[in-house]
Order: C-alpha cells, then structure tokens, then sequence
C-alpha cells in the first residue's frame, strides 16, 4: 500500500508494462526503474522489506510519476533514455560502483552490435562507434531484448567469407553476412532500421514498413511484401512474444527465479512413463519459438529406481540431462505436481544450477491443468498463467513421447521373452 502522503500520478498504478520516477520533495527525480507491472511493481517498495539503501530511498520519495509502455523491451528503451537525462542518485549508488552496460553498434563494412562497460566507453570514444545507447540497469533484460529483436533485425556478427552458414542464418537471425549472402547496403539497413528501434521511433518503422509493404506488394513482388508483413506483425506483437521477466530484483528478495524467463526461447518437457514400475522410462522435449525442436529431443531408460517412483525418476533423469553439455533451457516444464517439481529443483540444486521449474498437473480429477510452482517462486506461475497453452502443447508432446518410447521398450521384452 502506497502511503497517502505520496503523491502519485492519476492517484493510480495501471497493471501495465512502464517506467516509473521516484521524485523527491523538490520535484528532482531520484530514481528511474521499468516494470511489468507498474501498479505491482512499484506497490512492493513499500510492502516488502528492503535493505538501508532502498528504505532511505523510499524515505525520500514525496511523487511518483509513471509512462506506459506496450511492452517491457519499450521500458527497457524509455529507461535507459531517462537515466541518462536525469542521472538519478539512487540508479547510480544501486550499481556500487559498477558500471553501467550500454549497447554500441560497431563502424564497419558490416556493423554490429556489442555490450560493453561504461568503464570501456572512454570519453570521446563515442565518436568511435555508429550509435550508442544506454546506460542499461539489467544485463539480462538487455541481452533478452536483443535476442527477441534480432528476428526482426538479423544483424551479424560474422566475418564474410565463411564456407559455412552459421547457426544464426539457420534460425533467420542472421543475414547471412558470413557466406556473403547479403551485400553492404542492404545490410546497412538493417542496422539503421535496429538503431531507430533503440531510439524509440518503433511507431516510424512500422509506418515506413507498411508503405514497403505496398509498394512491394504493387510491384508484384509479393515475397518481399509477405516478408514485410511477417516483420510488421512481429513489431506490433512484440509484447506477446516478449520478454516474459519478473520486475527487477529487489534486494532481501526470496525469488529464486532467473530475472528473465524466455517462454518463446528454449523449454524443455519431461515425463516419466511406466506400467506397473517396469521398463521405466523418461521422455525430454523441446520447444524453441513456441514450436516442437523434435531433432533436439532426448528418452532416458530409468536406472537407479525401482519400481513406478515419478518422483525418483524425474531426480535421476533431471541429474543425468544436466550432466551433459547439451544447451541449457529458459525453462523447465515437468509433468506432474509439488513432489515432481521438489524434486528438479532438488537435482539443480545439486548441480549448483539455478533455473525456473514449473509443474503442469491434471487436477484431482484430471480435468484441469493447474500450473504448479515451489512456495519461493510462486511468482513464476503468475508470469506463466498467460501463456499456458504453450506449457500445455510442451506437456502433451512430453507425455506421447515418453508413451510411444515405453511401448516400444515393452514390445522388445515381451519378443524377446516368448
């Protein structure tokens, strides 16, 4: 609860995506911070205990202004721009004198982009680079932003000439600057059209794609419209298939969760399946960009269990998979209640791995799907609610392929007993 004495903008918090101004009794801007949810976010500075720098913060606040956004990469943008207009004390003392990150974009026949410290940002050397942006707060939210955005703007980070493609022009996140599939002007567009995002002008880019789209359209070359189309499609929904993120970590936070979770990245599903606790086996499935990566798919025959024991199980093939060098998840999805989700967490824990794990369990009467999470990271479920169908397609897939392993493991045995 915001205290009365508080002033506050529109005597209201909206539920909404944004950046907010924590302002002093003269008016001065104190601190700059993005949300998810500003009414949410904002409300726990003043109902979650917080170390003596935050509570000397807060001491101070006399107004709180707020903007919205359509979606936290647009609060990512919106607060960097304002810290650095207003250097405010409290961002600056929150670092311990670390520095900033800031994004630059390299001059070069092939620019590209590149994260670097503030104390690596000499004084002059911003005349080194095309564009700089920043001061950024969260490395983490950043580095998701760019990897979201970079199916819009398939910048590269490659040097031409390769023989082979690399991974990125597989997943279209790459031009293709490596096998000289793209040549320097069409590529500088590219880049001009990633900077404009970062200057905030998405609006202009969506009506300087729409007039491409006609034009392109008109001329009979319906490919390059369609390609158009799909971009303006994915600028207008970028809050759909964003940065699915709690707010920024507040200090003394219970949380365990990462501070970026990625539902359109990589998920991993697991299921156990037996009968009657013989020819156990576990199922691994994947999902990159909301859609089944079925060559990324792994099944595990249970060794350390007796007996139907899920719980056990779901220990020993979470331990065995993170074992491997296999690319690591946003996030993982078991099928099953508390007792499944404990024990992957208990298996991570272990391993000295932190990531998010979510339960999908059927309900008593296995007629609903309620999405299960550990008391700590409760909150997780609440960023996950929205986007449900998609853990339950990762469940189904899960289940069917731990299904038709199993099936298979018996068939084999009962051959091979007759």
């Amino acid at each position: 609860m915001i205290p009365s004495s508080i002033k506050l903008k529109n005597h209201s918090l909206p539920d909404t995506p944004g950046v907010y101004l924590m302002k002093n009794e003269k008016g001065k801007v104190i601190y700059v911070g993005k949300a998810t949810s500003l009414k949410r976010r904002v409300s726990s500075y003043f109902t979650h205990p917080h170390d003596a720098r935050i509570q000397e913060m807060v001491s101070n606040i006399r107004s709180i202004d707020y903007i919205e956004t359509r979606s936290v990469i647009e609060a990512l943008i919106v607060e960097a721009n304002l810290i650095k207009h207003y250097w405010p004390p409290f961002n600056v003392l929150q670092k311990d004198n670390k520095s900033f990150l800031y994004l630059v974009i390299t001059k070069e026949d092939f620019p590209k982009p590149l994260l670097i410290r503030g104390t690596d940002l000499e004084e002059g050397s911003v005349k080194k680079y095309k564009a700089v942006f920043g001061p950024y707060t969260s490395a983490a939210s950043l580095r998701a932003a760019l990897d979201l955005i970079r199916k819009i703007f398939p910048w590269s980070t490659c040097v031409p000439g390769q023989k082979r493609a690399c991974f990125y022009v597989h997943l279209k996140q790459c031009s293709g600057v490596c096998i000289n599939a793209i040549d320097k002007k069409a590529y500088g567009k590219i880049i001009r059209d990633l900077i404009k995002f970062f200057q905030g002008k998405k609006d202009g880019l969506l009506r300087q794609y729409q007039r491409e789209m006609k034009k392109a359209a008109k001329d009979h070359r319906f490919e390059e419209a369609a390609a158009l189309r799909n971009k303006i499609f994915a600028l207008e929904h970028i809050q759909d298939v964003a940065v699915l993120r709690r707010d920024d970590e507040i200090p003394n936070s219970k949380f365990q969760i990462p501070m970026v979770i990625n539902l359109f990245g990589r998920i991993e599903g697991y299921d156990i399946s037996n009968i009657s606790g013989t020819s156990s086996v576990a199922s691994m499935v994947v999902f990159e960009n909301g859609a089944s990566a079925k060559a990324e798919y792994r099944k595990f025959r249970i060794k350390s269990v007796v007996g139907s024991n899920d719980v056990a199980s779901i220990r020993e093939v979470i331990t065995r998979r993170f074992k491997n060098t296999w690319r690591q998840p946003d996030l993982i999805l078991i099928d099953g209640g508390l007792p499944q989700v404990h024990a992957a967490e208990g298996a991570l824990r272990s391993l000295k791995i932190n990531l998010p794990v979510i339960g999908l369990a059927k309900g008593a009467e296995r007629k609903r799907n309620d999405l299960v999470c550990s008391r700590e990271n409760q909150e997780l479920c609440k960023l996950c609610e929205p986007y449900k169908d998609i853990l339950i397609s990762v469940r189904d897939e899960a289940h069917r392929f731990a299904i038709a392993y199993h099936r298979k493991l018996r068939s084999r045995f009962l051959v091979a007993s007759q």
